[in-house]
């Protein structure tokens, strides 16, 4: 597994857990570097501190972009892959949109239902199609 594919399955599993337990998110990834299990790299640190930072943001564009699902309805996976595969796609210009689309359906993929590597997919293309009127 690619060191990069590693550090967003960390970060995703951050942000996971942080949703589940209702804890602040910067907290649990202080708890995780401080432990060093499992090992958390610079770019884990990078996409959960991203993330955070630009949280309702992409809250906002999920919510108006997830066409017959409100945010709090989503598996809470989801709502995880989601949060990280917008921050890389709209926000992280080192990440080729592809890239970042690619990855956040493997994720789903890997981890969640039958249903949401399409449904990660859709949105983030949606969101992919309007990136030029959505970051300013």
């Amino acid at each position: 597994m690619a060191a990069r594919t590693k550090a967003r399955k960390r970060a995703l599993d951050i942000l996971f857990e942080s949703d589940q337990r209702q804890v602040d998110t910067l907290d649990t990834l202080a708890a995780r570097v401080a432990t060093g299990e499992p090992p958390v790299g610079d770019y884990t640190v990078e996409l959960v501190q991203g993330v955070v930072a630009r949280r309702p943001r992409i809250d906002e564009l999920l919510a108006t972009y997830a066409q017959g699902w409100a945010l709090d309805r989503m598996p809470a996976v989801d709502r995880a892959v989601l949060r990280l595969g917008a921050y890389e796609l709209l926000w992280r210009d080192d990440i080729p949109d592809a890239v970042a689309i690619n990855e956040a359906v493997a994720l789903a993929r890997d981890l969640s239902t039958d249903e949401s590597p399409s449904f990660v997919n859709g949105l983030l293309a949606r969101l992919l199609e309007l990136k030029p009127t959505l970051v300013t």
